[in-house]
């Protein structure tokens, strides 16, 4: 039969309805794409144009292969088939809009078989991940599903189902090879009729057309956006922060050097274009809502709000935006101040990003403005920012006390040596972390490693200050403790705080320490019990039975995980969310130093869970979650020891050697 499009409807042609049709539906999809560019491209600039290479390899493995997508398998596996679907099937375009000419005058005759093979599994993959992916949201839909994105999302389904099942019918009247094109060999051994065969390809190109119009005005302007926005993801240290200022050489500008007008993001225009992406990136799955332990406690935070928040800001205000004004509503009082405090900064929500958007740099930077510009935060973190300001650490102890803790210990303090251990706030000054403190060293001792501390002359790394804002405090600190590694040689350093380990060993860099390297303690107990100068957790633990909570900022951000398990020689049952996939103890994000309430704490949900492992012990590597997960469990009572990996070894070591006292007594 002659090609629908080739055929009179009447007074027009079929090119003639294509033209129409297919003009408006392009021209108004390109109109509101270059709106939504001119929207991104009016942001700060970001500096996202080197490493090729890694970018590439990134784009190719979380884009086209969907990295992310697949960690929900079932889920996952749906939308994967109708991504690749859709790549595979795209190229069929070319013969529905020129009449089969493509394939029959352009394509070669020894790829016209691969081709139409190519183009039907694509058809078919779109297909099966649709059907189930339209019943999940009919009817099994989950909470988060149900929102204003999920009437788009059945249309745009219902859609991909027509797009799909009348291409079969379309390609049954081209002698379908039963070979390579099986599907549609068998819908036209049913014989369709003309009628049937002219029907659904107007169908078909009309739900193109209908798709083309609702991709921008949808979450489905990912389509476009996600291409930019996972290749220029950023690829420095996950859960790292960027300096206030940068010079020519790559590096921050020194205090002394600083000369900038505005702090932080008050305005749509001060994030950068790369952040504004973001907005047209997000598909609305939920996935960052549901790992979010700000939301999971009841918090006013939820990091997809957020994002769809500076989209819909920017959608809303467009003319003024585009016209050079700034509307009245600042980003804060659209993402509102309960929003962003909320946040613990533990990179849940960007690690599950299967579009790599970046939720928490939002939010730390309204923070910033928040805290050096507007003077409007939480006023409980006044404490904390004086005595870090004032003492360096934000318990307000002298300095002269920071290595009380190790004065029978026979330790270098504030002399050169091999390694130093950086003890951080909470274990030089908290009555619990001390005894970390002290069983590190002593471990560290007795492998024979040349180990010393810093003493009066260890300031606070900045954590808490930077996450809260205080990006000037941060750097004042930042500066002092490098210009103190300098003068005593410092090379190597030894964290037993996650928040340090990170500081120190991803942030350091641009303020001058690129030359330090920074190993969380577990990392050294792991590499010593290797090299035979520490024994091996037997398996029995002391008769402990040990589950492991992986803090934030040393698992998922930091991605040390297994040698915490190594160190205490396995973990006897993992809880339900461990790993990379860890759910926060509630104090990162400088949350450590501003009430919560009761019903809205974020370690009392994570102790239950722990709870539910049935085990008598949780193992720890962070002097934070020490603290936190043990009030979770006394809260849930729950009657667990919280211990941290160093003290479950160096318990193990004390009680051998008590064991062999006592026999050499015996004897």
């Amino acid at each position: 039969m002659e090609p629908p499009l080739l055929q009179s409807y009447g007074p027009l042609d079929g090119w003639h309805i294509l033209l129409v049709i297919g003009g408006l539906s392009i021209g108004f999809f390109l109109y509101q794409v270059r709106k939504a560019t001119r929207l991104v491209m009016i942001g700060a600039p970001d500096d996202r144009f080197g490493s090729w290479g890694a970018r590439l390899r990134e784009f190719i493995i979380g884009w086209l292969g969907q990295k992310h997508v697949l960690r929900e398998r079932v889920v996952g596996t749906m939308h994967v088939l109708m991504f690749w679907g859709f790549l595979m099937l795209a190229s069929d375009m070319f013969d529905l809009v020129t009449a089969n000419a493509f394939s029959d005058r352009i394509l070669p005759d020894a790829l016209f078989g691969p081709w139409n093979g190519m183009v039907e599994l694509g058809y078919t993959m779109a297909f099966i991940g649709c059907v189930p992916a339209l019943v999940r949201r009919v009817a099994f839909a989950p909470e988060k599903l149900k929102n204003a994105s999920q009437l788009e999302g059945n249309v745009i389904l219902l859609l991909i189902i027509f797009i799909t099942t009348t291409s079969f019918i379309v390609e049954a009247s081209h002698d379908p090879s039963s070979k390579w094109e099986p599907i549609g060999h068998w819908v036209a051994s049913m014989g369709p009729t003309e009628g049937t065969v002219i029907a659904a390809y107007w169908i078909h190109i009309l739900s193109i057309c209908v798709f083309l119009v609702l991709i921008p005005l949808s979450k489905h302007m990912h389509l476009v956006m996600a291409v930019p926005n996972v290749f220029f993801h950023d690829i420095e240290a996950k859960g790292k922060m960027r300096p206030l200022a940068v010079g020519d050489d790559g590096k921050a500008v020194p205090l002394k050097d600083l000369d900038i007008d505005t702090f932080g993001v008050s305005t749509y225009t001060q994030y950068t274009w790369r952040q504004l992406i973001d907005g047209w990136s997000c598909t609305s799955c939920g996935r960052c809502q549901d790992v979010c332990p700000a939301y999971a406690s009841g918090k006013g935070l939820n990091p997809m709000q957020v994002i769809l928040d500076v989209r819909d800001y920017a959608n809303e205000h467009a003319p003024l935006l585009l016209a050079g004004e700034q509307p009245g509503e600042t980003m804060m009082e659209r993402i509102t101040d309960e929003a962003v405090w909320a946040c613990t900064t533990c990179n849940a929500c960007v690690d599950v990003c299967p579009l790599y958007i970046e939720h928490v740099p939002k939010l730390t930077d309204l923070r910033r403005n928040a805290m050096m510009e507007t003077m409007e935060y939480p006023e409980e973190l006044n404490t904390a920012m004086g005595n870090i300001e004032s003492a360096s650490n934000p318990y307000g102890f002298g300095a002269h006390e920071r290595a009380d803790w190790a004065a029978d210990l026979d330790v270098k303090v504030g002399e050169p040596a091999e390694y130093i251990y950086f003890v951080g706030c909470a274990a030089s000054f908290d009555a619990r972390n001390q005894k970390v403190a002290r069983a590190t060293i002593s471990l560290l001792k007795q492998a024979g490693l040349d180990v010393g501390i810093l003493g009066m002359q260890e300031g606070c790394s900045g954590d808490p200050a930077r996450r809260a804002g205080n990006e000037y405090l941060f750097q004042m600190l930042a500066e002092t403790n490098i210009k103190t590694f300098q003068e005593l040689g410092v090379k190597r350093i030894i964290a037993s705080c996650p928040h340090c380990f990170h500081t120190l060993g991803k942030e350091y860099g641009d303020y001058g320490g690129d030359e330090l390297e920074v190993f969380h303690h577990s990392e050294i107990l792991a590499k010593l019990q290797e090299e035979g100068k520490l024994p091996q957790i037997e398996k029995e633990k002391n008769g402990r039975s040990v589950t492991f909570h992986d803090p934030c900022y040393l698992g998922r951000i930091g991605g040390v995980i297994d040698e915490p398990r190594s160190v205490i020689g396995g973990v006897d049952v993992e809880t339900e969310n461990h790993g990379r996939d860890s759910f926060c103890c509630g104090a990162g994000g400088a949350r450590m130093w501003m009430e919560e309430a009761p019903d809205k704490r974020v370690n009392v949900i994570r102790a239950a869970e722990l709870a539910e492992t049935g085990c008598d012990t949780v193992a720890v590597g962070c002097p934070f979650c020490s603290i936190m997960v043990n009030d979770g469990l006394n809260a849930v009572g729950a009657e667990m020891e919280v211990m941290d990996v160093a003290e479950l070894l160096w318990e193990q070591i004390v009680a051998k050697d008590k064991e062999i006292q006592e026999q050499i007594a015996q004897s």
